[in-house]
């Protein structure tokens, strides 16, 4: 069986359905947003996100429960880069933070994630922060059937060197649908013209995690959190995104991205 045929196609019924629960997603970021000041903490954040799911969306929050994952979104603070616990410990002013949020909907999911800045950021944070978004754009930006996979690792990994800036490479994107990680794997490195070409109905979400320091990673004995090993910040942003005939459509677009048509 080649890797081809295990990637799913999706119809037109699949890709509505995507639609909807990557809007979802995004609504979940957009609502957040203003609660993330200097004192909350990421429990209380988690605790927002579940409530505004289940009960103002009537969806359901994808991680909770997800191979024992115990909590509904991801807040990876700082140096952590990626699958961070909702916790009691309070933010303060310089943090940086993501918010990972996957909703289902009509078995559906939507996957996305923002970075935010806790107060005032530091030079280094908020460079750190738009270079990352920037690496994600790019990366989005070489999506269109014909063109292969590997054009969008290797995008994203120059505009992370030139910065001086380094890439994960231990976790990447994935596809996605009434599975939440299905193939193909989207690295965030890699060469031009290498991977498999991407065809009109793919559906995969484009995640780089990018390091303000080197690229190793260690895995906390929770079994999920993921820090740099050299404690340097991290930053990630995540966007799912649907090959066209023409290029891509981001299904988890939000209204403030006038960037991303």
């Amino acid at each position: 069986m080649t890797e081809k045929s295990t990637i799913t196609i999706k119809t037109a019924d699949e890709i509505e359905k995507m639609r909807v629960a990557g809007k979802l997603a995004g609504q979940v970021l957009d609502m957040i947003g203003p609660y993330i000041k200097p004192g909350i903490s990421t429990l209380e954040l988690n605790d927002i996100c579940h409530n505004y799911i289940v009960n103002t969306q009537q969806a359901i929050p994808a991680p909770l429960n997800y191979k024992g994952f115990p909590k509904s979104i991801c807040t990876s603070v700082n140096h952590v880069i990626c699958h961070g616990i909702p916790n009691e410990k309070k933010l303060k002013d310089g943090d940086i933070i993501n918010v990972d949020v996957t909703v289902i909907k009509d078995g559906y999911h939507g996957d996305t994630s923002k970075m935010f800045i806790v107060g005032e950021a530091s030079v280094q944070a908020a460079r750190l922060i738009k270079v990352t978004r920037e690496c994600m754009m790019l990366g989005i930006a070489q999506v269109k059937a014909g063109n292969y996979l590997g054009d969008i690792g290797e995008v994203i990994e120059n505009h992370a060197h030139a910065h001086h800036f380094s890439v994960v490479r231990e976790y990447c994107g994935h596809g996605i649908g009434k599975i939440f990680h299905e193939d193909p794997q989207i690295l965030h490195y890699g060469k031009a013209k290498t991977g498999l070409q991407m065809v009109p109905g793919m559906i995969f979400t484009i995640e780089p995690m990018i390091n303000a320091g080197k690229r190793q990673t260690r895995l906390l004995p929770d079994g999920w959190t993921v820090v740099t090993k050299d404690h340097s910040l991290s930053a990630q942003w995540e966007h799912t995104v649907l090959v066209t005939e023409s290029g891509f459509e981001v299904l988890t677009k939000r209204d403030e991205e006038d960037d991303l048509n």
